[in-house]
């Protein structure tokens, strides 16, 4: 459902494809902080595990919305890129650092309720840590990995479409 959602946000499977690439690290990272605390997996962490998913979709799919919007006005894929990421690092950075922050106090609790809050906490922030680091420098090099694909493939389409045009003018003289 969630790729069908950015399907059609996108227009492209494999840049919606792209942007799930943030969700393994964010993963990571919430395992990682978990081992890193010594706290075991719950209920309450793969909640966190949920919400963490969650946000690292939503930076990817600005960053690469951004990316999108600058090729559609002509921009070259490197330019695209780089001036898209550029665009978009301090709503991503903003969206993590928020969301990180707030989490805190419940990862340091200690009161009541503090065994449910601390996991969920953790797993967000370690997830976000590493997820936003995924958004800012990995998705763009994935993303140009694939427009330069993408992009060579449709030149070789172009060029066979020209050479197959130039065959015809020729038998039709």
């Amino acid at each position: 459902m969630i790729a069908g959602a950015l399907y059609m946000a996108l227009g492209s499977m494999p840049l919606a494809f792209t942007v799930f690439t943030a969700v393994p690290l964010a993963m990571a990272g919430g395992v990682f902080a978990l081992a890193l605390r010594g706290i075991p997996f719950s209920v309450s962490a793969a909640v966190g595990f949920i919400a963490v998913s969650g946000v690292a979709v939503l930076n990817g799919l600005v960053l690469i919305a951004s990316i999108q919007h600058r090729l559609d006005l002509s921009e070259e894929v490197g330019d695209a890129i780089f001036h898209g990421a550029l665009e978009r690092v301090r709503p991503v950075l903003m969206t993590a650092l928020v969301a990180s922050l707030g989490f805190v106090p419940m990862a340091i609790s200690t009161g009541t309720g503090a065994e449910v809050q601390r996991p969920l906490a953790t797993v967000v922030i370690g997830g976000l840590l590493t997820s936003t680091t995924l958004t800012l420098f990995l998705l763009p090099a994935v993303c140009r990995l694939l427009l330069r694909r993408q992009k060579a493939d449709k030149d070789d389409h172009a060029a066979e479409g020209n050479s197959v045009r130039k065959t015809n003018l020729q038998a039709a003289e």
